[in-house]
């Protein structure tokens, strides 16, 4: 178990013994009262000259804070915690490779304390405040000169670029979730598996979007912002391509998984956060589960002028059929669409290799393997490859054929729902 807790706390700005010493109980959550207390804190500890600022749109620099707080980041400091009677402490769960490292850990909570960047003379405040549905929060930036503010954002930013983690984009019952995630592991260009032209066009597209001058964009005159929809059936290698852009491109990538809880508000949001992390990558996961009552709005925030200005936009689908024609149909949404399409039999031979099937058959079995799972996705063959390998460790043998044999079955009756003969329902009772 990991615990991470000062041995000296820092103390409260504003104390309910206080507020009942001078019958002020309705004020405990007064406003005024605790910015002043906080600005009269810093002036003690930091000196004077702290003003405040505000962030027009989105949550950089927060998640930023949450990020160096997970992370031990040693250049902010838990200088004050602001109310005595709100929680100050937060606790969650690691899971790790390392066993070593899994557990509950805890740490100062954003929300209710006063942090400190030293170096930047920058204070951020997460200040709760009362609303109709309990407590909300007010963000709070103060910094000493609006110098040390930029360089502070600039810091912040190159840190997490350097950090390599994912942006988590998930709509939920209460709002837009935000977090950044690990990579889980990388994957080289050299192992996705999919049509030579395709994916030479893919990835020249890619490279010129991030190319450090962006001389193609300017020499065309072409706006700074591309889009492409991915399509086809699951398990062809959509996911496994766009780790590989995230693997290998030195740029913030962010997933966005849509759901029935998407809305216009969390649609905005995630363009106003994507923005701010340009030129980054956005992948749209399950496009075609936009809701119904948003879709407007989605396709007119992909018109805006500026909306995409430095994000490449990626799409994808496993039915393109339930996708909104508008989607298509109009330039400056999505630029190409690319139907990624099961592999031919030599890019089944070569996955098949690639996977490690030559522990358990030779090249022969594997090259007529290739021949005879015509119409497999990748998935299907990575499956095809754990059933060998079980049927080796436990026959010591191999029998590829009729492994195929047994999964084209099994998919056949999943396509036509036949799962059961009648025999077999009968026995279960399901007749």
């Amino acid at each position: 178990m990991t615990i991470q807790l000062k041995a000296k706390e820092p103390p409260f700005i504003v104390r309910s013994d206080e507020a009942r010493d001078s019958c002020n109980e309705d004020n405990y959550f007064n406003y005024i009262a605790v910015v002043q207390a906080i600005l009269n804190f810093l002036k003690e500890k930091f000196g004077d000259g702290f003003r405040l600022y505000y962030q027009d749109d989105g949550n950089e620099v927060w998640n930023g804070l949450g990020e160096d707080l997970r992370n031990g980041y040693a250049g902010v400091e838990h200088a004050a915690s602001l109310f005595d009677l709100v929680e100050t402490s937060i606790f969650e769960y690691s899971s790790d490779a390392d066993p070593k490292r899994a557990g509950y850990a805890i740490r100062p909570a954003v929300r209710n304390n006063l942090f400190v960047y030293p170096q930047h003379s920058v204070a951020l405040a997460r200040i709760p405040r009362v609303t109709h549905h309990g407590l909300g929060y007010e963000d709070l930036i103060f910094c000493q000169s609006d110098v040390g503010l930029v360089h502070f954002l600039e810091e912040m930013r190159q840190r997490q670029l350097s950090d390599p983690k994912i942006t988590i984009f998930t709509d939920a019952s209460d709002g837009l979730e935000q977090t950044r995630e690990p990579v889980s592991y990388s994957v080289s260009r050299d192992e996705v598996f999919m049509e030579d032209t395709l994916k030479t066009q893919i990835y020249r597209s890619i490279d010129e979007f991030f190319s450090k001058d962006r001389a193609f964009f300017q020499t065309y005159k072409l706006p700074y912002k591309r889009g492409i929809l991915l399509y086809g059936k699951p398990g062809i290698g959509k996911t496994t391509l766009v780790k590989s852009i995230s693997s290998t491109m030195s740029a913030p990538v962010a997933y966005w998984q849509i759901t029935e809880h998407t809305s216009s508000g969390s649609i905005r949001e995630v363009f106003e956060t994507a923005a701010q992390m340009a030129p980054m990558v956005l992948v749209i996961e399950d496009i075609d589960s936009m809701p119904a009552s948003c879709r407007s709005y989605f396709l007119n925030t992909l018109d805006g002028a500026t909306s995409k200005e430095g994000i490449y936009l990626i799409g994808t689908t496993n039915y393109p059929e339930k996708i909104d024609p508008a989607l298509m149909n109009r330039a400056g949404r999505f630029d190409r669409a690319y139907e990624v399409k099961c592999p031919d039999e030599s890019l089944r031979g070569a996955y098949l290799t690639h996977i490690g099937m030559t522990r358990v058959a030779d090249e022969e079995a594997i090259a007529r393997a290739a021949r005879a799972t015509e119409g497999f996705t990748l998935a299907q063959l990575s499956e095809l490859y754990a059933s060998a390998a079980l049927q080796m460790h436990y026959e010591n043998e191999t029998d590829l054929e009729q492994l195929i044999a047994g999964m084209k079955s099994d998919y056949a009756k999943g396509r036509s729902r036949e799962w059961m003969t009648d025999e077999q329902s009968r026995k279960l009772g399901f007749m």
